[in-house]
């Protein structure tokens, strides 16, 4: 492990508040910073705003000019060394003059290979500072690029006894307006939002991101839809929306319908009878999606709870109580003794507006019995 000053720390945190400036708009691509330090001065910071686009490195350079020879680079992610839609970070560094460079992890992209291309250049690198928060800011990437499957959350909305909507289905609205506002930021975040075809049929959701004040830079999140049999009616209002509408199915029999309405149909395999969810998150992974935002009803979020397909839980609970005549948080129908229940870590508790958010992460499938 490498020694690091705390001015050192001082300018990686500032690297990584750079990057997190990219976190509604550069997907797929990580969310990189970074900063260049001349003689304890900050001669040029930059961070990725989209895909496509200059990479943080380029930025902080271009702000340097010939400032940066002679500089040390402190970025969150190992620069890259290879051709993709934009040339090497690595030679851009290298011909800059820049003499040392830190960074915080290393990039999980097998074709990256920036450690190797600068120290054989002779530049001083080390890495490893404050690698968990650089990391924990790109779980999405890291896991599409680790396990090929991008990382899930399952968003549910609740009251204080765990209702999410009234028997007949009414559920507008169990939580405020600052509590749906997060909700907005939550999906501007994610590469998709996924949600069932019982709640398409039952609520007709447009699935988009609406907050105009999100610095998206015009990215609308991929719309999923598992629907095992087709049944999403082609006048569905978020297939008139902009954006990519995709539908995960095991009989494609009604699929020129909807892709005549704008859809894109994927027909994977079955799992009792129904779309397999592994198969799913495999294919949105083909398609460089690295956050999945669940947001559906109790059936399909306990079926990912189930197949312990969640990464992580973001629940909104509201300060009421609806009662017994209720739809409850998640239906799942093989947890039927007390030691099949999920174990949670609780990561954040705050309020939101009036409501109180809860993040947990699923602990091991099953808690073991009390």
């Amino acid at each position: 492990m490498s020694e690091f000053s705390t001015a050192d720390g001082e300018y990686m945190a500032q690297a990584l508040r750079l990057a997190r400036k990219g976190i509604y708009s550069s997907q797929p691509n990580p969310r990189v910073g970074c900063v260049l330090v001349k003689k304890g001065e900050v001669v040029g910071e930059g961070w990725h705003q989209q895909a496509g686009g200059p990479h943080a490195e380029i930025v902080a350079l271009a702000m340097a000019g010939t400032k940066a020879r002679g500089a040390t680079a402190y970025v969150t992610l190992e620069p890259c060394s290879h051709h993709g839609k934009t040339p090497p970070c690595t030679d851009a560094l290298l011909q800059a003059g820049v003499i040392e460079v830190i960074f915080a992890s290393e990039d999980p992209n097998s074709n990256v290979e920036g450690i190797t291309a600068l120290q054989d250049a002779g530049i001083d690198v080390r890495m490893g500072l404050l690698v968990a928060e650089a990391q924990s800011l790109n779980e999405g990437f890291f896991s599409r690029m680790q396990r090929q499957q991008p990382f899930v959350r399952l968003k549910i909305a609740t009251s204080l006894d765990g209702a999410t909507a009234m028997a007949d289905g009414n559920s507008q609205w169990i939580t405020g307006s600052a509590a749906r506002a997060d909700v907005q930021r939550w999906r501007a975040r994610s590469c998709a939002v996924l949600t069932g075809v019982g709640t398409v049929i039952a609520d007709d959701p447009s699935l988009t991101v609406r907050d105009e004040s999100l610095e998206t830079l015009g990215r609308q999140p991929l719309r999923v839809i598992i629907d095992s049999r087709l049944r999403t009616p082609a006048t569905s209002r978020f297939l008139q929306l902009p954006g990519r509408s995709l539908i995960f199915c095991i009989d494609d029999a009604n699929r020129a319908s909807l892709e005549t309405a704008g859809a894109e149909v994927f027909k994977v395999a079955a799992a009792a009878k129904q779309v397999s969810l592994p198969a799913v998150l495999r294919g949105l992974a083909e398609l460089q999606v690295n956050d999945v935002l669940i947001e559906a009803g109790p059936s399909l979020a306990g079926a990912f709870l189930e197949a312990g397909l969640v990464d992580e839980l973001v629940i909104f609970q509201a300060p009421h109580i609806m009662g017994s005549e209720t739809r409850r948080m998640v239906t799942t129908r093989h947890w039927t003794a007390l030691h099949d229940r999920q174990a949670l870590e609780i990561k954040d508790l705050r309020r939101v507006g009036e409501d109180m958010r809860i993040i947990a992460r699923p602990g091991r499938h099953k808690s073991a019995p009390v």
